[in-house]
């Protein structure tokens, strides 16, 4: 008898277990519950290629190795990717950044105006319009840092179907826009200066075709979320004054210069 109770727990703990993990499955799967929760969205192959061709132009930042994260318009990570030959040969704290990144610029877009990180950072400084902001949606560290971390950056990181969340407030994050100019999702990008990050983004959201964006706020419409540089330093204050209220710290001269001249938006 008692053998008998004793197989009936096991079979109980076993069904209680296969129903949780088919649960944890659904969340990191079917979060749009279409299961496809990444249709429509670049693949890890598409993500690593576009990254490192844009990584490899002049960007104006140090020319390091980067992390790279593409999330869908639930905030559900699909792919993440890096440029080096192993996980470490780019600051490992900038693989969660790149997805906190992504995560801001889907939450913070809309189907009609893109809000790019960089047009973030003097917004959310004190006085400015959006202060607290950053302090809002802390990163799921259950989703950022579960798993092996040697399927960081491959095409099964653990990320990859959770919903990371996250803030971050300086360059690197992009929304995503299809050629119907439809808002997909969003891209993230670090590993570099602020500056050169969002540079990196430009390029590599150009090179995914995702880049039909309709309208931002920063004063160019080639370039509607491209990173602003208009802020006034101002005595006591680091960096200063944003005339737009959208401005970023400069990084360097050239990344200023790139930012200058990337490729326009695609309109037509």
């Amino acid at each position: 008898m008692r053998n008998r109770r004793f197989v009936v727990s096991i079979a109980a703990a076993a069904l209680f277990l296969s129903f949780a993990t088919l649960g944890f499955a659904d969340d990191r799967n079917d979060n749009n519950g279409d299961g496809n929760a990444c249709k429509g969205l670049p693949s890890y192959a598409s993500l690593q290629k576009q990254l490192a061709a844009a990584q490899a132009q002049s960007n104006g930042g140090f020319g390091l190795n980067m992390w790279a994260t593409i999330v869908n318009r639930d905030g559900v990570v699909c792919a993440v990717a890096f440029t080096g030959k192993n996980r470490g040969d780019q600051w490992p704290g900038s693989r969660v950044i790149s997805a906190q990144k992504a995560n801001t610029a889907n939450a913070f877009s809309l189907p009609t105006l893109a809000l790019s990180t960089a047009n973030l950072y003097s917004a959310v400084q004190p006085g400015g319009s959006l202060y607290g902001l950053q302090a809002s949606n802390p990163v799921d560290t259950d989703v950022a840092y579960r798993g092996n971390s040697a399927n960081y950056g491959q095409e099964n990181d653990p990320m990859v179907g959770g919903k990371i969340g996250g803030v971050n407030v300086f360059g690197g994050g992009l929304a995503l826009y299809n050629s119907n100019k439809v808002l997909v999702g969003a891209l993230g990008v670090s590993g570099d200066s602020s500056c050169a990050d969002h540079n990196i983004a430009w390029e590599t959201r150009q090179g995914l075709g995702l880049d039909w964006v309709p309208a931002g706020v920063s004063g160019d419409l080639l370039h509607p979320d491209n990173i602003v540089y208009d802020i006034t330093p101002q005595l006591g204050q680091m960096p200063g004054v944003s005339a737009q209220g959208w401005g970023h710290p400069v990084c360097s001269t050239d990344a200023s210069a790139v930012a200058a001249h990337l490729t326009a938006i695609r309109r037509k």
